[in-house]
């Protein structure tokens, strides 16, 4: 399997972990998830991040759900396993063993508790000596939902602090301005490059990617959009990534609320036979009839836009 390193880019799609009618593990689905995501051109997928449920699963499980995707990928991909919790033995213990599979790196959040910068920047220390310093890392920077807010500064003590940190997963919002800095940081010298991938349901990714952004890390139901937008914007085509993203735009948006993104990214993707089921486990949202029919109404302008697109083309 690839390794994580600085220069990842385009698109590694955040992956949801597939269940069954009864909440058992789906196994023919995520084969048959893998092989949409790279026939929609992903350069990466990452498991067992917050979308996929990771907590509700069993240690046994997880390692299950990890060996599957990677044999599916068949090391044509690069594949990172969120590995994120509350204590260092089991992220260190689940570490090893994905990385003994073939996984290509991991991704670790700050733990809630972390208030000051010097206990965050202390954190990502702990972090390489427990999992490794040989074991590449993306440190994820998502304070919406694990409270801890880190500056660019303290962004640029982790990373010059540990060698084996060799991306920044960036989900802050507003975030713009802090891709822009980091950025100048490295052109400034004072920086070592690492991969910086968005995520956030790519609701800003044209702007980002303008920004210096790398590509994206996120599971939009239609990872082919975001694979397109990064490509033409990495080209210079500005207009023509915007006019892509903004017909995706509406569901984007419906797919990034809180609480409820999952159940409907999850929905649309069974609808397009990417998985069998939407099963979450509890505790989940259940879609209601209307939010049903809002995702039915907002899936099928996006397919009405790409139909015409083709005729034009063809014409």
């Amino acid at each position: 399997m690839q390794k994580l390193t600085i220069d990842a880019a385009g698109v590694h799609v955040i992956a949801p972990t597939p269940f069954d009618e009864t909440g058992a593990l789906d196994l023919a689905s995520t084969a048959r998830m893998v092989e949409r995501y790279l026939e929609a051109g992903a350069t990466g997928l990452t498991i067992l991040g917050i979308m996929g449920e990771a907590p509700k699963l069993t240690g046994a499980e997880s390692r299950i759900f990890v060996k599957e995707v990677l044999a599916r990928a068949g090391g044509k991909i690069v594949v990172t396993v969120g590995v994120s919790s509350p204590g260092f033995a089991a992220m260190s213990d689940l570490t090893k063993a994905v990385m003994d599979m073939g996984a290509s790196g991991v991704m670790i959040a700050p733990a809630a508790n972390l208030r000051t910068d010097d206990q965050i920047v202390g954190y990502f220390a702990d972090v390489a000596e427990a999992i490794g310093t040989d074991v590449p890392f993306v440190l994820q920077d998502y304070p919406q939902t694990t409270g801890v807010v880190m500056s660019p500064k303290v962004i640029q003590r982790i990373i010059t602090a540990n060698t084996s940190c060799v991306m920044l997963k960036h989900e802050d919002w507003p975030g713009l301005d802090k891709i822009t800095t980091l950025r100048r940081l490295e052109k400034a010298g004072e920086l070592r490059r690492v991969s910086i991938l968005v995520g956030n349901g790519g609701m800003f990714l044209p702007y980002e990617v303008e920004r210096g952004a790398d590509g994206a890390m996120t599971g939009y139901a239609y990872p082919e959009m975001l694979v397109a937008v990064v490509s033409l914007s990495k080209a210079g085509k500005r207009s023509e990534a915007h006019d892509l993203f903004d017909r995706h735009l509406p569901l984007v948006r419906y797919e990034t609320q809180p609480g409820l993104g999952l159940g409907v990214r999850k929905y649309v993707l069974k609808r397009r036979g990417i998985i069998a089921h939407d099963t979450m486990r509890k505790p989940g949202p259940k879609l209601t009839p209307e939010t049903i029919a809002d995702i039915e109404w907002l899936m099928a302008r996006i397919e009405a836009a790409q139909g015409a697109r083709k005729q034009g083309l063809a014409a």
